[in-house]
């Protein structure tokens, strides 16, 4: 069983260990995703040196390809995808949001057209936890329903009240001896999603995941919705907030009591040329370093930095299209977050958190170069 060992707290702030059979992942922690059962230009063994030690894999995406079925012939997820420490699968409730065009939603579940061939597919609950059961996954995400941003109260509350009746279903359905997080919903509605949690938090769930957010809602709103939300969800449990996001969000969150994060933002950026850095955040494309030959990050252990290649054979990389560069710039930026959390996590554990954060918002990322 997966379960949340809180080591020390901090105001709301909390240090502990998330125990997976796969090993213990000290949080708060990011977990780096792997959608298709891989970090987009990484190996796992480059993963891992940067101090990741869970991933996030998507239900859906491999639901389509390779399958279930394939991915268990072969060994389950850790051993088709070589990485042997944690993950989780997300449940395909994000993929109706994000493919709403292809998707139509009943109380049986969510009516896919395939994005691949067209084929229609029915992803219902129990679909989603026998998929996640032939996945392997340590930890399994319920299948939820996520209004976007912005939606009128009565679309949030019949999001809230579907999605508990299917947690209790993927409850009912999930593989033995895999942990299950439940989603909270409500959008940006403060009393309806502390409804929602109190609501799951009666269920024999191992963690509960704050869904919903970085939607489109402003990040002011977000950060307000997470400091009066968080802090009242059950202690007990993981709580996870999805999808979620910038440097600043993190430790925003941190501060509120969240200990799991995934974010594209990271490799994403990184293949959009944009490097973060401690104080700001590098636009590699740009002309100022096409003769600069400084690391990205001077004392950065990173692939890049630590390989010694410059600011400006990088961005010549990045110019002519190199995978190389891709993978050199994402390396970077999942050491960053990783980093990051890191250097939270010892702050809390040793009692200095509050000044420790205020010295990293004063130099928060801010676009240079």
């Amino acid at each position: 069983m997966t379960l949340l060992q809180v080591l020390a707290r901090e105001g709301d702030a909390r240090a502990g260990l998330l125990c997976t059979p796969h090993g213990d992942v000290p949080t708060p922690a990011f977990m780096a995703v792997a959608t298709q059962a891989t970090v987009k230009a990484l190996s796992p063994a480059e993963v891992a040196a940067t101090g990741t030690r869970m991933v996030i894999m998507n239900t859906y995406h491999l639901w389509l390809r390779p399958g279930p079925e394939a991915v268990a012939e072969l060994g389950g997820l850790h051993a088709l995808s070589r990485w042997p420490h944690a993950i989780a699968t997300d449940s395909g409730g994000f993929q109706a949001f994000s493919l709403a065009a292809r998707c139509k939603l009943s109380e049986e579940g969510f009516a896919f057209s395939s994005h691949l061939d067209g084929s229609a597919r029915l992803l219902s609950p129990e679909e989603s936890m026998r998929v996640q059961g032939l996945l392997g996954a340590d930890i399994a995400l319920q299948l939820d329903v996520c209004p976007p941003a912005g939606a009128p109260r009565a679309e949030l509350v019949a999001a809230v009240e579907r999605t508990t009746r299917w947690a209790e279903r993927c409850l009912a359905a999930k593989a033995p001896g895999q942990a299950l997080f439940g989603s909270v919903q409500g959008g940006t509605d403060v009393e309806l999603r502390l409804q929602h949690a109190e609501q799951l938090a009666r269920l024999p769930l191992e963690g509960l995941a704050l869904g919903g957010f970085s939607v489109g809602e402003p990040p002011a709103v977000m950060h307000r919705v997470l400091s009066e939300v968080v802090p009242r969800v059950d202690p007990a449990r993981t709580r996870y907030l999805m999808g979620v996001g910038t440097p600043a969000d993190l430790l925003h969150a941190i501060g509120c009591g969240v200990d799991l994060f995934d974010c594209v933002m990271p490799t994403r950026n990184a293949r959009n040329g944009q490097v973060f850095v401690a104080g700001g955040k590098l636009v590699i494309k740009n002309a100022r370093f096409k003769l600069d030959p400084r690391p990205l990050e001077e004392g950065c252990e990173c692939l890049a930095c630590a390989g010694g290649y410059s600011r400006g054979y990088l961005r010549h990389l990045y110019l002519a299209g190199e995978i190389l560069g891709h993978r050199l710039l994402s390396a970077h930026n999942l050491h960053y977050y990783q980093r990051l959390l890191r250097g939270a996590r010892d702050a809390i554990l040793a009692g200095r958190w509050t000044e420790w954060r205020e010295a990293q918002v004063a130099g928060a990322p801010t676009a240079h170069g």
